[in-house]
C-alpha cells in the first residue's frame, strides 16, 4: 500500500515525528561548567571580608588561595569554551591576590607588634634586675661578698653561647640576601643580610622558644629592619623544643649602605628565664 500524497509529492499528514525510531535526533546542547568560576567569585568576597579582620586574617588567606585557585580553572574552562562566566573566574582571580596580600600584611603587622611587645617586656625585667642589684646608698660599691650583676655574653658570629642548663645558640655568619619585590622591611638602596640562628635544648625540659626574637643593630648602632617576604626572608621561631631537640630560623635585615660592613645582633631562647646573648662581627 502506497502513501498517498498531494500534486507536490507533500506527504498530506505532514513530516514525520522526530522521535520516532530510526530518525536522526537534534543533538542536545553542552552544559555549561561555571561551578569554579562561581565558586571563585563567592570565595573571593568571603576571603576579602574575613581577610580585613585582623583575628580572621588567616582565614581569609586560605580562602583567598582557594579564590586563586578556583579562579585559574574556571578561566582556563572559559577559554576551552567549556564554560560562559570568564568575567567571574577572572574577578574571582583578582579577589584571591587581592586578599592574599591582605593576608601577609596583617601577619607583617602582628608579627612586628609582638615583636616591640617582647622588647618591651625584656626592657622592664632589665630594669627590674638592674634596680634590685644598685647600691642602697648612691655612690656606694657594691659589698664585696656580693657578685655584680654581669652583662650579656659577647660572641662572634659562627660561635655558640651555652647557658648553665645546656641549651645552646648559635649564629651563624651573616650572608647577603636578596629580597623579593614585595619584601617589606628594606628600603632601597640598603643591603640585606640574612642569618641562620640554631637553638639546641640541651636541658632537661622543654623550652618555649617563641619570644626568641632577635634584634639586629648596623656598624652605627641603628637598630636594622627585619626584612619579611613570601621567599622565607625571615622565619620567627615558635612552639616548644623538646630536650634533646634543635630548632633553626631564619633572619634577614635590611642595613644602610653606609654602615653594613658590620652587624651586632642580640638574641636569647627565651626572654625571660634566659639573659640575651650577642654575636657581632663583619658582614663580609
Amino acid at each position: 500500500m502506497t502513501t498517498p500524497t498531494n500534486p507536490l509529492g507533500q506527504n498530506p499528514w505532514g513530516p514525520p515525528p522526530t522521535g520516532m525510531p530510526g530518525m536522526p535526533q537534534p543533538p542536545f546542547p553542552q552544559q555549561a561548567r561555571n561551578g569554579l568560576g562561581v565558586a571563585a567569585l563567592v570565595v573571593g568576597i568571603v576571603g576579602l571580608v574575613f581577610g580585613i579582620i585582623p583575628f580572621l586574617f588567616w582565614l581569609g588567606g586560605i580562602l583567598g588561595v582557594l579564590a586563586l585557585i578556583f579562579g585559574i580553572i574556571g578561566h582556563g574552562r572559559a577559554r576551552k569554551g567549556e564554560a560562559t562566566n570568564k568575567g567571574a573566574a577572572l574577578t574571582g582571580i583578582i579577589l584571591g591576590a587581592v586578599t592574599i596580600v591582605v593576608s601577609l600584611v596583617w601577619l607583617i603587622v602582628i608579627v612586628t607588634a609582638v615583636k616591640d611587645v617582647a622588647n618591651d617586656m625584656e626592657d622592664e625585667v632589665r630594669k627590674q634586675q638592674k634596680a634590685s642589684t644598685a647600691p642602697a646608698e648612691p655612690g656606694a660599691g657594691a659589698p664585696d661578698d656580693e657578685p655584680t650583676e654581669a652583662g650579656p655574653a659577647t660572641l662572634t658570629f659562627g660561635a655558640t653561647h651555652t647557658y648553665e642548663d645546656g641549651v645552646k645558640v648559635t649564629v651563624s655568619k651573616p650572608r647577603p640576601y636578596t629580597p623579593d619585590e614585595f619584601a617589606a622591611g628594606h628600603d632601597k638602596g640598603n643591603h640585606a643580610f640574612q642569618v641562620t640562628i640554631t637553638i639546641v635544648n640541651g636541658s632537661k625540659k622543654a623550652i618555649d622558644i617563641t619570644t626568641a626574637l632577635p634584634d639586629a643593630r648596623d656598624a652605627e648602632g641603628a637598630q636594622a629592619e627585619q626584612i619579611f617576604d613570601g621567599s622565607g626572608a625571615s622565619e620567627p621561631f615558635t612552639g616548644t623544643l623538646l630536650p634533646g631537640k634543635q630548632a633553626k630560623s631564619s633572619f634577614a635585615y635590611s642595613l644602610p649602605a653606609a654602615a653594613d660592613k658590620e652587624m651586632q645582633l642580640e638574641v636569647g631562647p627565651k626572654v625571660l628565664d634566659y639573659e640575651h646573648a650577642i654575636w657581632t662581627g663583619p658582614t663580609t
